[in-house]
């Protein structure tokens, strides 16, 4: 049955926006009806995904008016063209998405983004024979199990044996704008290992170039079955599929994203510009809805995971035993085969204001993509400003949140003080090579690491 949409005030979105902008923050006016009230979502089959279905089976998407159907796509390529075409309405997003999108590299489209979903989420697995390779390089605990974080330092001289045997060492990401790819190259670099270049400007989108580890792409729930047959030696996505790997007993994960870059972002809620525009009340609800479910999910310390777990489960969703998903959704990871580690913050929704667009967690991705060549030339440091303000949409967030504040759902403390934000996190310091992170300087940045593009041409 369809849910009873509220009485609304006159005052529209545009009228919001502006008294927002000009700081009157303690202006709340109710938003109209949704102009457009059936949605169709698309989603990847991993667990990040969580916030869409537990909108959606907890009755938010209703609260707010909206009717939607939920469809799982065969890969990050149809979902975006999806979006892009108008068949989805919106979708959960590779964070770099929407980015390469907007700047046209690859499919040329102005999607953004007024929602981030999560931190943290992924690991990166290596087969068994590799891990077992890995072992005598990698120090100990005193209780004889392996020192974390595991770098790729102790990967290298394995590495090394594969090309001097003239042998071609593969691993997996699932896309090439996927922070899985961003992740799996920061963690090989920061370990002396190439994980090679991209020349779009050459007609040479490989990511191949110079490299000593060929990364190539696989969809993630194809991810174990790839390299249980051989054709990759590891590979970098999200859960369950690295958990598994341990449960089917082909692989080790060997590093969460967490230990790579402490509480980084992870996937976004992707729309056109188009859409927001022209949908402005319908987009605003969205947001209502899946900020409600992101709370749900991280409330109480995590007192709803197992709940969640089991919606995920579904054949619907994520379709994995939920014995798989809650090794890591519930604040557990395992390692090798019996080595469970606590990491409760593996999965974050909505703590630590995880769900804010911040502008600097763009220029990040944005700076990766120079890094590896995606982004064939040097640019100014206001480039990335410029292009991070186009795609994250704080201001959509913001009139989301401050009504569900005034009906009561949330408080002030559970976001950022919006009246000081910027957009732009202060410096982060907390990845594995050691190297700080400030948004606010891309290009000084690009100059700290010993492998990557910096103002160069290839």
């Amino acid at each position: 049955m369809r849910s009873s949409i509220k009485t609304v005030f006159t005052m529209g979105i545009a009228s919001i926006v502006l008294s927002l902008t000009l700081g009157s923050a303690d202006v709340f006016a109710e938003i109209g009806e949704p102009e457009k009230d059936e949605l169709t979502f698309g989603f990847i089959k991993l667990t990040d995904m969580a916030p869409i279905a537990i909108a959606y089976e907890n009755g938010y998407f209703e609260d707010e008016g909206l009717y939607v159907t939920i469809e799982a796509q065969a890969n990050w390529k149809v979902l975006l063209d999806g979006v892009i075409d108008g068949q989805l309405d919106g979708a959960h997003m590779l964070a770099g998405q929407p980015l390469a999108a907007t700047i046209g590299f690859g499919t040329k489209a102005h999607i953004v983004t007024p929602f981030s979903m999560d931190l943290n989420g992924n690991g990166i697995t290596v087969s068994n024979a590799i891990w077992e390779a890995m072992k005598p390089n990698i120090p100990k605990q005193a209780d004889g199990r392996p020192q974390h974080p595991i770098k790729a330092d102790y990967l290298k001289p394995v590495v090394e044996s594969y090309l001097a045997e003239g042998k071609p060492f593969n691993m997996g990401m699932v896309f090439p704008v996927s922070t899985h790819n961003y992740e799996l190259r920061y963690w090989l670099a920061a370990g002396g290992l190439h994980p090679g270049f991209y020349a779009p400007h050459k007609g040479d989108i490989s990511g191949q170039l110079d490299a000593d580890v060929l990364l190539s792409v696989t969809p993630p729930p194809q991810m174990p079955a790839t390299l249980e047959a051989g054709t990759i030696y590891g590979y970098c996505v999200g859960e369950p599929w690295n958990q598994q790997a341990v449960f089917k007993g082909i692989g080790v994960p060997v590093i969460t994203d967490y230990e790579i870059w402490k509480d980084n972002p992870e996937k976004v809620f992707g729309m056109t510009k188009e859409f927001t525009e022209k949908y402005p009340n319908t987009t605003i609800r969205v947001v209502k809805a899946l900020l409600r479910a992101a709370k749900w999910l991280d409330e109480n310390d995590n007192a709803n995971r197992m709940e969640a777990v089991n919606i995920l489960a579904r054949s619907e969703y994520v379709g994995a035993d939920a014995e798989v998903i809650a090794n890591s959704m519930t604040g557990t990871f395992e390692y090798e085969k019996g080595d469970k580690r606590d990491v409760p913050d593996f999965n974050v929704f909505f703590r630590y204001f995880a769900t804010y667009p911040y502008y600097s967690d763009a220029v990040w991705y944005l700076s990766q993509m120079r890094r590896w060549g995606q982004i064939a030339e040097p640019k100014e440091d206001s480039w990335y400003d410029s292009v991070a303000k186009q795609v994250y949409r704080p201001d959509l967030y913001v009139i989301a949140a401050k009504e569900l504040i005034a009906e009561g759902h949330m408080t002030a403390a559970d976001f950022p003080d919006f009246d000081n934000e910027t957009g732009y996190r202060p410096p982060q310091t907390e990845f594995i090579d050691g190297i700080t992170f400030d948004g606010r300087s891309p290009n000084a940045y690009l100059e700290k690491f010993p492998i990557g593009l910096k103002d160069e041409v290839l």
